[in-house]
C-alpha cells in the first residue's frame, strides 16, 4: 500500500530564483520559470533564462504555482526547467507512469488546499502543505490504471488543442501566402511552377499591375471596407443582467477572442437582461474588438468567426463590432477575418483607434480603408479551406470540452475510492502496461 502523504510517494523540489544578474532573455543557459506567467494550456513558452539555475524540474514534472492570486495553477515541464520561489516541482519518486495520478491526488485536494493557504496579500502554499496532501490507500495496479484513464483523456484534450493549431497556422500561412505575398502570382510572373493543381493555378494571373494599395496581382480590384461590409455594434448590457451561470443568452465579449485573433471559447458570458434584435449575433458573422485597456493594440482590432453552435441564438457586447458582409462584393467572412488579422491590415485598422487610458476603435477604422477584392472564385476556393479547417477546430473544442467534463466527473470519484477501476491487473495488461 501506498503511503498516505503526498511526501510518501512523490519528490516536492520548491523553487528558489537565482540572482538577477545571471538572468537573461536571450536564451542563454536554461529556460527560468518565476510563476505561471509562462505558463501555458499544458507547458510553459518560457521569456527568461539563467546560467545560474539553483533549483530544477525535470521533463515530465508538475509545475505547480505556489505563490500569488494564480495559487495552485498546474503545468507539464516539456523539458528542463531552472524553477523560481513561485513553483514548485513534482515527480513520483520511482514511477513516473503515474505523474497524472500526482497530479489528481493534487486537484482532488487543491480547495482545501487554498482554503488554508498563508499570505498577508496573496495566498502562499509552503513545502509542508504540499508534502502533508492526503494520499489515497490504493493498490499501485489501480494507482496505474487511474493514471492511465485520466492520462489518457489529457493527452487526447492536448492532442485536439495542438491539431487546433496546426489548422489555424496553415490557413493564416496559406491567406499570406496568396493574398499578402501573392506567391503564386510571382511564381507564374518567374516562369516557375506555382506549386498548384493546375485548376487552381489557372485562377492566379502571372503579372502585377499598381493600385492604391501599391503592386497587385492583374484584373484584382481594391475598394473601401464600407463597400463590402455592414457593421454594428454590440450590447451596452448592465451587470445586473449577467449570469453567474450558463443561464440567459450566450453572449461574446472582448474575452470571447484571442489577441492576434481567432474565437476564444472559455470566454464567453451569459446575459439574462433586456437587448434588441440589432444585438444578435448569428453563427459565421464577424466580431471585431474595438476596445483595449492601454496601447499595445494585442487585442483591438482583431477579429473572429461566431462558432457554428451559437446558431442565431447569442448576442455581443458594446466592446464587440459585428461584421457582416454585405454581399456588394465578393468577400466572405473567412477571407475578411483573415485579412483583419494580419500584421499589415491590422496596422491600419489599429491607426484610427483613438483613447487615453482606455484605446478605442471608431467604426470608421471598418469603412474606410482600402482592402484588396480578388476575383470570387480564388476568394472561394481560400474561404473553402478556411471554412472546412474552422469547422474541424470547433469540432475538437466540442470534443474537447466533453472529455474535460468527464475528466472532472471522474477524478474525484478515482481518487476518493468511490468508483473503483475492476480487475487493475487485467485492464492494464490488456492495453500493455
Amino acid at each position: 500500500m501506498a503511503g498516505r502523504r503526498l511526501a510518501d510517494a512523490a519528490e516536492i523540489v520548491m523553487g528558489q530564483s537565482p540572482p538577477g544578474a545571471y538572468c537573461n532573455a536571450e536564451g542563454v543557459g536554461l529556460p527560468l520559470l518565476n510563476g505561471p506567467t509562462e505558463f501555458g494550456p499544458h507547458h510553459p513558452s518560457p521569456v527568461q533564462f539563467t546560467t545560474d539555475a539553483r533549483k530544477r524540474a525535470r521533463p515530465g514534472d508538475i509545475l505547480f504555482c505556489v505563490r500569488g492570486s494564480t495559487t495552485g495553477r498546474m503545468n507539464w515541464a516539456d523539458r528542463e526547467y531552472a524553477i523560481g520561489r513561485g513553483v514548485a516541482a513534482i515527480r513520483h519518486k520511482t514511477r513516473p507512469e503515474l505523474q497524472p495520478f500526482v497530479r489528481a491526488v493534487i486537484e482532488y485536494a487543491l480547495p482545501g488546499l487554498l482554503a488554508q493557504a498563508t499570505g498577508s496579500t496573496f495566498p502562499n502554499v509552503s513545502a509542508d502543505q504540499l508534502a502533508d496532501l492526503w494520499w489515497p490507500p490504493l493498490e499501485e495496479n489501480e494507482q496505474r490504471a487511474i493514471a492511465h484513464i485520466l492520462g489518457t483523456l489529457d493527452d487526447k484534450i492536448e492532442l485536439n488543442r495542438r491539431m487546433n493549431e496546426t489548422l489555424e497556422a496553415m490557413a493564416r500561412a496559406l491567406f499570406k501566402s496568396w493574398f499578402v505575398d501573392f506567391d503564386p502570382v510571382r511564381a507564374k510572373a518567374a516562369g516557375r511552377d506555382p506549386g498548384l493543381p493546375q485548376p487552381l493555378a489557372d485562377l492566379f494571373p502571372d503579372s502585377f499591375e499598381d493600385s492604391e494599395l501599391g503592386e497587385i496581382p492583374k484584373g484584382w480590384e481594391v475598394a473601401p471596407l464600407s463597400d463590402c461590409v455592414d457593421i454594428a455594434r454590440g450590447l451596452s448590457y448592465k451587470g445586473s443582467g449577467l449570469s453567474s451561470s450558463e443561464d440567459g443568452v450566450p453572449m461574446h465579449n472582448l474575452n470571447s477572442i484571442y489577441e492576434g485573433g481567432g474565437y476564444k471559447h472559455d470566454g464567453l458570458k451569459h446575459y439574462q437582461g433586456e437587448y434588441k434584435p440589432q444585438h444578435v449575433a448569428c453563427a459565421g458573422d464577424l466580431i471585431v474588438a474595438n476596445t483595449e485597456q492601454g496601447h499595445h493594440r494585442l487585442l483591438i482590432g482583431y477579429a473572429a468567426i461566431v462558432p457554428a453552435r451559437f446558431g442565431g441564438q447569442s448576442l455581443f457586447s458594446h466592446h464587440i463590432y459585428r461584421v457582416r458582409m454585405n454581399r456588394r462584393l465578393v468577400l466572405t467572412p473567412d477571407y475578411l477575418c483573415h485579412l483583419l488579422n494580419t500584421s499589415v491590415m491590422h496596422d491600419v485598422v489599429c491607426g484610427y483607434a483613438n483613447g487615453t487610458t482606455v484605446n478605442m476603435l471608431p467604426i470608421d477604422a471598418l469603412q474606410t480603408p482600402l482592402v484588396l477584392v480578388p476575383p470570387a472564385r480564388v476568394v472561394c476556393v481560400f474561404s473553402g479551406i478556411a471554412e472546412t479547417a474552422r469547422t474541424r477546430h470547433e469540432e475538437m473544442v466540442k470534443e474537447s470540452r466533453t472529455l474535460a467534463a468527464l475528466r472532472d466527473t471522474l477524478l474525484p470519484r478515482l481518487i476518493s475510492g468511490e468508483l473503483r477501476v475492476k480487475d487493475a491487473e487485467a485492464f492494464l495488461k490488456e492495453r500493455g502496461l
